[in-house]
């Protein structure tokens, strides 16, 4: 598509917003409601592109994809009229006798970037939002799903006309500076690598664009030697392999205290067979890689340290084992890299200190976990490790509750979304003080000779 033609249909999107059709309450709902329905409708359609693309399950899909969306949208609609009420604030004395509220209006057209890991819910998750604001909304899907975006295509297209939801394909390095440098959009979301979240950072720099990056990092996760350690391996392990480890949440390495690290591996081995069998390749509740460039870039992490299961892969079925690892150092490309794939990396420890030392070396992480039974300890992991979100006893979960911001911080990226939080994302808070006419104290006004006095009281 060519630049001039891109455009064309994002002014369509620009004069469609202007026209003021998308702020009513009554319209953002319905178009929730339409989005909700028209998920239903293509619900097989959807499960099936996702195990097309990475071989997911039904159930798999609705929990982490289609489900996941509707109960962002459940939350939005319930929470949708109280969000969107103007806020009153206090008025300080130098104003009186003003009346001061906040409005949320919405940002204009924003520019929305999904990933391959999961194509629809990392899409439509932030549509949700948009709609909820007001928003015109472009849509760019990743070329690395084409199955799932194939019917996400159809599914937007029939459901929204393209002047208010424009859905966009096409390889992002070439499409997405093809409309960025046309077009100044109002807000970019961008979900992804930390290397093109980058990228994206510096083009929306050069029109001073505000942007939502949902980025990615090593997210660890420690196992104290007071942790239950059959539900951490049944935890850590759901959540690792799920997707193929392909999931920016995922516990990227474990630190688990030496004393209970053997006892602690074998439950996590037991754990995977019990999971996945004994050849997860033909499991039911096993996926695959995306593609063959993420798995060539992660059967060469095959080779950073001594592989204790797993560790088998097929190329012809993009099918990697669930694999454990340990003597891997901290210098290894395995724990440099977000690995992002069904590899996980395992180191003892001994303190607190240590632990923290080799956390530091990867900081900022998107997501932290830490599995013990002491509230003392679970302070103390909670105030010395800044990440974008943490569980106690638990590992990604914390994404799938509406009611907690999701986001990340430094490396792993810039805002949060989910459930209010993406409303709030998608709007902008506009401050309105309103001034009556019939107090018009002259002190206000200049000459100010001899009212520093006053002023000091007043001003304080």
């Amino acid at each position: 598509m060519s630049e001039a033609l891109f455009l064309d249909q994002l002014q369509l999107l620009r004069n469609y917003y202007n026209t003021g059709v998308t702020r009513p309450y009554e319209f953002r709902k319905q178009q929730l409601e339409a989005l909700k329905s028209a998920i239903l409708l293509h619900e097989k359609e959807l499960h099936d592109a996702l195990y097309t693309d990475l071989k997911k399950s039904p159930e798999e899909s609705w929990v982490t994809e289609t489900g996941f969306l509707i109960s962002e949208i459940n939350s939005a609609l319930k929470g949708l009229r109280h969000w969107m009420r103007r806020e009153k604030v206090k008025t300080n004395l130098v104003n009186f006798p003003s009346s001061s509220y906040v409005i949320r209006e919405p940002m204009g057209v924003v520019l929305v970037v999904g990933p391959w890991n999961y194509p629809l819910q990392l899409l439509l998750t932030p549509l949700v939002g948009a709609i909820a604001a007001g928003n015109s909304i472009v849509l760019k899907a990743s070329e690395f799903s084409p199955a799932t975006t194939a019917v996400m295509k159809k599914m937007i297209q029939t459901t929204f006309p393209a002047d208010y939801v424009l859905f966009v394909e096409g390889e992002g390095a070439r499409v997405i500076p093809a409309m960025t440098n046309q077009f100044r959009f109002d807000h970019i979301f961008y979900t992804g690598s930390t290397a093109v979240g980058k990228i994206i950072y510096k083009m929306a720099a050069e029109n001073l664009v505000p942007v939502t990056l949902e980025l990615g990092g090593k997210s660890p996760c420690v196992i104290e030697e007071d942790a239950n350690i059959k539900v951490a391996a049944r935890r850590v392990a759901m959540t690792k392999f799920s997707n193929a480890g392909q999931m920016c949440v995922a516990p990227d390495y474990v630190l688990v205290h030496k004393k209970i690290k053997a006892e602690f591996v074998q439950a996590l081995k037991e754990t995977i067979t019990a999971f996945f069998s004994t050849d997860p390749s033909t499991d039911y509740n096993y996926g695959k890689i995306i593609d063959e460039k993420q798995f060539n870039r992660l059967i060469g992490y095959l080779s950073n340290g001594t592989i204790i299961h797993g560790g088998h892969y097929d190329r012809s079925k993009l099918y990697i084992d669930p694999t454990l690892m340990e003597n891997v150092s901290l210098a290894a490309p395995v724990m440099k890299d977000e690995i992002f794939g069904p590899i996980l990396p395992l180191s003892s420890f001994g303190s607190f200190e240590e632990a923290k030392n080799i956390i530091e070396t990867n900081p900022n992480p998107l997501a932290f976990y830490v599995y013990t039974s002491s509230k003392k300890k679970q302070r103390q992991w909670l105030l010395n490790v800044p990440a974008g979100g943490a569980c106690i006893n638990n590992s990604s979960w914390h994404l799938t509750n509406p009611y907690l911001p999701f986001g990340g911080r430094g490396n792993s990226g810039i805002g949060e979304y989910h459930g209010k939080s993406s409303f709030e994302l998608f709007s902008n808070r506009k401050a309105v003080m309103i001034t009556p006419t019939w107090f018009d104290p002259s002190l206000k006004y200049p000459p100010f000779k001899g009212k520093l006095w006053l002023f000091k009281k007043v001003v304080r």
